[in-house]
């Protein structure tokens, strides 16, 4: 199909909050790039700490009441009205949402003013009776990763036409800088350590307790070894207290969040993610980008950034004594840490660049509007 000649639009981006976060990042990312190529964003969410940072970069910020995971919340009422107002006041040519909740509402808004709704998959869902039967799907789904594709077209028996593999871009100009790191270091009171760390919401899926069992192993062979676990959630408690139980209070040190994931990296050793369910794992990709030795388990995404023993190491998902062993080889061999961190911003940096993140989704943008206007 011959697409027309680009020209400037008002996208309207639908998310549920702007605090610290993956979809967060991934909301910037895109929304910074296409404000950049002429394109005029407007993101309308709850708001959050980080909103700030769009204001600056030229993002215009609606707030709308979104808190919820319910997908029939009357909050998603509200907004629809409110959102419709905006919609056509701005003359919004298309809509993105990056929730479940959100591409509920982005849908009624597509369908209601005919404009197209373009859902992007940041992970993978619980194939629930009603997610199946109400999609709400919009004219495109993207994905950020191969294995978020296949899940949706194995559990929600979606068209994989109807689906693009965008992945996750990021700015590796960001990343690299290692001039800090030795005042990071003594901040933390860690100068003589090797600092693993993991950045990474507090959830069961995100495999923290195995990092957490495999530390008393590896501090076997390297009694300074200490933990940084950067996020927050719902699993906190459960964390604490496997460490007290371990023993293990003075060597990990829990940071809510980092409004600056540059500077954590700078600081650590290894970079560590032992999820049990990845989409692809942007503070991975950060960590890559930095030029950190990474281990990851072989699941989802992770599978997608990490070559084993090229550019990371992969281990078996559950396996204590596997991810122990994985970070024991990398303490002990500080050439095989840089070899791995050098390959891995290499990668990176060729493959997950935001320009081509950005220039593949206004891409999508645009056959979608060619689309909705030829009534195909």
């Amino acid at each position: 199909m011959l697409i027309k000649e680009k020209s400037a639009m008002n996208i309207l981006f639908i998310a549920n909050h702007l605090n610290v976060g993956g979809i967060t990042s991934y909301l910037f990312t895109l929304a910074s790039g296409l404000k950049n190529k002429g394109h005029e964003v407007y993101l309308a969410s709850s708001g959050g700490e980080l909103e700030e940072k769009f204001i600056q970069s030229g993002i215009k910020i609606l707030k709308v009441s979104l808190k919820t995971k319910n997908e029939v919340s009357p909050k998603i009422f509200f907004s629809f009205w409110k959102l419709k107002k905006i919609i056509r006041k701005y003359n919004i040519d298309l809509i993105h949402s990056h929730s479940r909740t959100t591409q509920v509402l982005g849908d009624w808004l597509g369908r209601v003013l005919v404009k197209p709704h373009i859902f992007t998959c940041h992970g993978f869902f619980k194939p629930k009776l009603f997610r199946r039967i109400f999609g709400c799907w919009g004219r495109k789904v993207i994905v950020i990763s191969q294995q978020v594709k296949e899940h949706l077209i194995a559990d929600f028996k979606l068209n994989e036409n109807k689906i693009s593999v965008i992945h996750n871009g990021i700015d590796t100009k960001k990343f690299g800088d290692y001039s800090r790191r030795d005042n990071l270091r003594a901040q933390l009171g860690m100068q003589n350590d090797f600092i693993v760390g993991i950045i990474a919401r507090l959830s069961d899926v995100k495999g923290h307790i195995y990092l957490i069992q495999a530390l008393p192993q590896v501090m076997k062979k390297f009694p300074n070894t200490k933990l940084l676990i950067v996020g927050q959630g719902k699993t906190r408690d459960v964390l604490f207290k496997k460490s007290r139980d371990l023993g293990l209070e003075q060597n990990i040190i829990f940071i809510p969040e980092a409004k600056n994931t540059q500077e954590l990296l700078a600081a650590m050793d290894i970079f560590v993610m032992p999820s049990l369910q990845e989409g692809l794992g942007l503070a991975l990709m950060e960590a890559m980008a930095q030029g950190l030795a990474v281990v990851g388990s072989a699941v989802g995404g992770i599978k997608t950034l990490i070559q084993d023993k090229q550019n990371g190491l992969l281990v078996e998902p559950a396996n204590v004594a596997a991810l122990s062993q994985a970070i024991i080889v990398l303490l002990g061999d500080l050439q095989l840490r840089r070899n791995l961190g050098a390959q891995a911003r290499k990668f990176i940096c060729a493959n997950f660049s935001q320009v081509e993140m950005v220039d593949k989704t206004e891409i999508i943008y645009q056959e979608s509007l060619n689309n909705i206007q030829t009534g195909a």
